[in-house]
């Protein structure tokens, strides 16, 4: 399944690549003379109720839904893993404060806060997976702490300290190394996490600002004919499926490649 999970990424990441050239026409080009189209040899997916083309764009809709979650997860991994990394290295007082901090961020809705944090700086694709990142990297940065200090007390640890290796070395040279497994695959999870949240974001239309394709927006607008012109919806709903669940089979096949007991 992770095999296939890979392949149907492979698959959507081409599409979003190559739409510019693989698109038989522009995504925001309206023709008024055919609105709701049904599927056929023009338009092998139909037209929505603005005359546009949904292969073309259901295609450039997997380029916004790819950018933002990958790009979410960089912001993931700039704040959650060295917070949660410093927390479990200093321990003690400072890793309670730290963690509190987290806590704190971690009880807000996290949906609410990024409807907040995109009502505050807009909605370009963007702001959209910054927001994202700014919000759920405390699941990351709990892991990482988790991590870092159940290896602390490691003798490749101890070792480094007696030779005078400073604390930003230990974390950077062998602590985050050697548990980088588990965050590897906490981030593959987290990726179609975040395509959801910016589906429902645009398909409430607070998400990607049009005309930029998006799938949300294309179910919501598929949604107000969809008795009467049922593939408009199901197109980029059935996509959103897809991609996150392939993800999901990576993010499965990669925990079982990366777990020891899983290789014994």
């Amino acid at each position: 399944m992770a095999v296939v999970g890979l392949a149907l990424i492979s698959c959507f990441a081409l599409l979003a690549i190559g739409a510019n050239f693989l698109a038989p026409y522009d995504p925001i080009y309206q023709d008024y003379a055919s609105v709701f189209e049904a599927p056929g040899a023009a338009h092998l997916l139909g037209t929505d109720n603005l005359g546009r083309d949904t292969l073309s764009r259901l295609m450039y809709g997997a380029r916004t839904s790819l950018t933002v979650g990958i790009f979410a997860q960089v912001i993931l991994l700039s704040i959650g893993v060295p917070v949660g990394a410093i927390a479990g290295y200093l321990g003690g007082r400072a890793d309670n404060i730290i963690m509190r901090g987290v806590d704190v961020v971690y009880a807000f809705p996290d949906i609410l806060l990024i409807i907040l944090l995109r009502t505050i700086f807009g909605g370009s694709i963007f702001m959209v997976f910054v927001a994202i990142g700014l919000v759920e990297w405390t699941t990351l940065a709990r892991l990482t702490r988790g991590q870092v200090l159940s290896l602390r007390q490691q003798e490749y640890v101890l070792a480094a300290r007696a030779n005078g290796a400073r604390w930003h070395e230990v974390l950077a040279r062998h602590l985050v190394p050697n548990g980088i497994s588990p965050i590897i695959v906490a981030v593959v999870f987290s990726i179609p996490r975040a395509i959801y949240v910016e589906a429902a974001l645009s398909y409430i239309g607070i998400g990607i600002e049009p005309p930029t394709p998006s799938w949300g927006t294309m179910v919501q607008e598929g949604y107000q004919a969809i008795l009467a012109f049922p593939h408009l919806i199901l197109a980029p709903a059935l996509s959103i499926a897809a991609l996150t669940l392939a993800f999901t089979f990576l993010g499965d096949g990669l925990r079982d490649a990366l777990d020891p007991r899983q290789r014994r």
